[in-house]
């Protein structure tokens, strides 16, 4: 036997070395030894089997509004905080993350891109300009926000002041792109090239941040376009289309911030043309934009309250109130602002042309312009630079929107600034090219900030049995589809089946429940939401209004503190649709709720010994939001 082989050549000191993997396996070789063996049962699963958390949505001061602002970190720096090392932010700070992100986009601004840095430097070819000398002067003289004003003003006209001239932005871009290179490592760290196109009609948010497949060969060979160039979506979707051509790599764009549009950002019209909503739009805009940014430092757009009155989850960090321009906002803008919204009125637009507009997957991201990706509540550096963690008033009472407004009332103000979000993406490697592949079949979730782990697959043939399977995913990709898919055409007498298993943040708080949020499409043309807790902690049961109670709250305010005595920090379920019509379209996404923790406000008052305004809630419930599975009768 093999056994007694080794025994003796070990007694007699052999070398495994000169030995064949035949020889070792002895006379006990199974088959043929022509024969292939496929011992290892994993090289054949090419399932995506991990959940990577980044941010695709970072500014650092390559973007002139973070920049002239005060922030001096550039890319390099906001890459060495993602990969997970400690820097100095722009206001003398250490700042570190409790874990590395697996992956950053920086995203800076298009508009004059590098300019902050360039004006640092005297860069020789800025002073060619007769504008650049004149701004590199007050900021040189001490005036950095004169400086800062005369650069809005040209913005807000759309006035390039290097109109005609791009070496400027060619070059920080190319910087940039260098940046990413240095630190994108394969399988530990991905470093994507972007941009932020930042279309602001009348003041108005339809910005895209816009990701790149491919590496710095491929996005060198063009400059990114701008808001000087255009306002128009549909505009950036055809330069894309040629930026695709010109550079050989693929692209995506995801917008953000619906709800500082003023109805603009999931409209029934075209931006410049005013027409209805088409086939053609609706298949160009899945094309270039399949993802969704829903959550942010300004403003959680899942939901609203006034859309979802049944739903007491709705109201969550939410900035409804004004934009960057004067436009006062009006309840008749909320369902052209909101992600559940724009979900269900892409099924009436399916049903209408075929072809769904808004049939988008859903992350999370920071918006931050600090360089640094912070979204625990306890290491959150703020929106920009003079707002990063201090004493001052500032850091709670400065006007973030709503400059314009003629009310007070319609302003919203630094204390209102959400510690949020993340992109989670279920993907087969870290890599590029794994990672924006997942994005674009909408395999990903967004979280307020938290890590908390949530995987969902659809199907007709899922039992409860499935949730204890040891190959859960294996089946599930295999029997059904995953968050980002679409079932269609339910066999006779079937209902679509989900299975959802959530698990904490490790770092992070208990959950408290687990719920699918379902949108359909009646037979009269009409709209309809339910939220069905499908999983939670502890022995609550539903009351007779259908609700779970409240999960309890252990926050200490005082202390800023809290326990995970209450919660779970698991929770799975196998739901079935209650009330299927297979007539009807429709869509399901599932929200996990962790239990009550500090806010970033009330950490801010203990350490500083500050006091909040007293609107500002003292304890926040982070949450997880799914891609949707759609379902399409045929």
């Amino acid at each position: 036997m093999v056994t007694t082989t080794l025994r003796i050549l070990m007694a007699a000191g052999a070398s495994f070395a000169l030995l064949s993997p035949l020889q070792l396996r002895g006379h006990d070789s199974p088959g043929p030894t022509n024969k292939k063996i496929n011992y290892s049962p994993y090289p054949a699963k090419n399932f995506p089997n991990r959940v990577y958390f980044g941010d695709t949505h970072l500014h650092t001061s390559y973007s002139t509004d973070a920049g002239m602002i005060g922030n001096t970190l550039g890319p390099e720096e906001a890459y060495r905080f993602a990969r997970g090392e400690e820097v100095k932010s722009s206001s003398g700070l250490p700042a570190k993350l409790q874990r590395p992100l697996d992956f950053l986009v920086v995203a800076d601004h298009a508009e004059n891109l590098g300019l902050s840095p360039q004006l640092a430097s005297s860069d020789p070819e800025l002073l060619k300009s007769e504008w650049g000398r004149k701004v590199h002067d007050l900021v040189k003289a001490g005036k950095g926000i004169e400086a800062f004003n005369e650069w809005v003003k040209r913005l807000s006209s759309r006035d390039d002041p290097f109109k005609g001239n791009d070496t400027l932005t060619r070059t920080m871009w190319q910087r940039g792109t260098a940046a990413a290179e240095k630190y994108n490592e394969p399988g530990r760290f991905t470093a994507f090239i972007g941009f932020e196109w930042t279309s602001t009609p009348g003041g108005n948010n339809l910005h895209r941040n816009v990701i790149f497949r491919g590496g710095k060969e491929h996005a060198d060979k063009i400059v990114p376009i701008s808001q000087y160039d255009t306002v128009d979506p549909e505009v950036l979707w055809q330069w894309m289309s040629d930026a695709e051509k010109t550079t050989g790599t693929r692209l995506l764009a995801i917008p953000h911030n619906g709800n500082i549009s003023m109805g603009l950002m999931f409209d029934d019209v075209t931006l410049t043309s005013k027409k209805p909503l088409d086939r053609d739009y609706a298949e160009r805009r899945m094309r270039w934009e399949p993802l969704y940014e829903t959550t942010q430092m300004k403003g959680d757009g899942e939901a609203h309250p006034a859309l979802s009155p049944n739903d007491e989850f709705a109201n969550f960090e939410t900035w409804d109130k004004s934009s960057f321009g004067p436009e006062v906002h009006t309840p008749a803008m909320l369902p052209r602002e909101y992600t559940r919204e724009a979900l269900k009125r892409g099924l009436i637009y399916e049903h209408k042309l075929g072809v769904n507009p808004f049939k988008f997957g859903i992350v999370g991201s920071t918006d931050s312009h600090t360089s640094l990706a912070t979204t625990q509540e306890d290491n959150f550096f703020g929106k920009v630079a003079p707002l990063e963690p201090s004493s001052s008033s500032h850091r709670f009472d400065e006007v973030v929107t709503g400059n314009l407004a003629k009310s007070d009332d319609l302003k919203q103000y630094a204390w209102m600034t959400s510690a949020s979000g993340l992109a989670a993406v279920w993907a087969t490697d870290n890599t590029r090219e794994a990672l924006w592949d997942a994005m674009a079949r909408k395999e990903v979730y967004a979280t307020t900030g938290t890590r908390l782990q949530v995987r969902v697959f659809g199907g007709y043939d899922f039992t409860v049995k499935d949730l204890e399977r040891s190959d859960f995913a294996e089946q599930g990709y295999k029997r059904g589809v995953p968050m980002g898919g679409d079932l269609k055409n339910a066999p006779d007498g079937k209902a679509p089946a989900f299975l959802v298993r959530a698990v904490r943040d490790p770092d992070g708080a208990n959950l408290d429940r687990v719920q699918v949020i379902k949108g359909w499409l009646d037979a009269s043309g009409k709209t309809h939401e339910k939220v069905y807790d499908v999983a939670w902690s502890g022995k609550r049961t539903p009351g007779k209004n259908g609700k779970l109670p409240p999960v309890g709250n252990t926050v200490n305010v005082k202390e800023a503190s809290y326990t995970n005595a209450i919660g779970s920090p698991y929770l799975h379920a196998h739901w079935k649709d209650p009330s299927f019509d297979s007539k009807q379209r429709a869509f399901y996404y599932v929200r996990v709720i962790e239990i009550p923790t500090p806010r970033w406000t009330t950490y801010d008052a203990k350490f500083f010994g500050t006091k909040p305004p007293a609107a500002a809630p003292t304890a926040i419930q982070d949450r997880a939001y799914t891609s949707p599975i759609w379902y399409t009768p045929i």
